[in-house]
């Protein structure tokens, strides 16, 4: 890694410093009739209380599917939609680095970099259910009423800086094993001063970054799912408020 910064470096001289579940197609059968009575006001015998418990329950089951995916063996690195790779504004270096021959290199920064997410992602369910748990009538009435991410936007609202701050120490030390968190800053500080498109020379911020923006992206996926398309129904207040068949 030491040796791929340090060549970055000069490459950057070079150029001119250019710039979780029974049957996971089955929680929610009834989704969608069920969000439009709560839409409508006509819940017929489901009170606020049974759609409200229904919601929660299908949160947490939601964010914890996210979660453990992400956080499985090559759930970032092997996954296109979230994988982390070098930032846009580094793509010239990283060329330029795999016509030396150094392709290697820059594919073990980007191994490095995608492992460190999916062990930061094994902390992501606590936060999100803790934050499920304390959502209020009027959170939940809002979010059932709201858009297809309304929950997902919810979530990011009142856990992003507690994900930060269980992540990024998690990233910080998968980095450091590589000294890649020194030498990156180093060189993208000289990088920085030669372009108009900048790199984030916080190596540890920027894969945190990516890393929340992976679970988001799947939060949001599932809440969808919850919306629209048949899910697992795993407990009985998911039975109850989503069954009927």
């Amino acid at each position: 890694m030491l040796k791929l910064l340090i060549t970055a470096g000069s490459i950057f001289m070079i150029t001119g410093c250019t710039a979780q579940s029974e049957n996971s197609g089955s929680l929610i059968k009834k989704a969608g009739s069920i969000l439009g009575q709560a839409k409508s006001g006509s819940q017929g015998s489901l009170s606020n209380e049974d759609i409200i418990a229904g919601l929660k329950e299908a949160l947490v089951v939601g964010t914890n599917k996210s979660a453990e995916k992400l956080s499985a063996a090559d759930g970032f690195f092997k996954d296109a939609a979230v994988k982390v790779l070098m930032p846009e504004e580094a793509k010239k270096v990283e060329q330029k680095l795999r016509q030396l021959g150094m392709g290697k290199l820059v594919d073990d920064a980007i191994l490095s970099m995608n492992r460190a997410a999916e062990d930061a992602s094994k902390s992501a369910a606590p936060i999100f259910v803790n934050a499920v748990k304390q959502m209020s009538v009027q959170d939940a009435l809002g979010i059932l009423k709201g858009a297809d991410t309304a929950a997902t936007g919810y979530l990011r609202k009142s856990t992003s800086p507690q994900l930060v701050a269980s992540f990024r120490p998690v990233i910080e030390e998968a980095l450091q094993k590589t000294g890649a968190t020194r030498y990156w800053k180093e060189i993208f500080d000289t990088y920085n001063k030669f372009t108009l498109k900048p790199v984030n020379p916080d190596l540890s911020g920027f894969v945190t970054g990516k890393a929340i923006d992976g679970i988001f992206y799947y939060v949001a996926d599932e809440e969808k799912k919850i919306r629209s398309n048949p899910a697992a129904r795993v407990t009985d207040i998911l039975k109850k408020v989503f069954g009927g068949s």
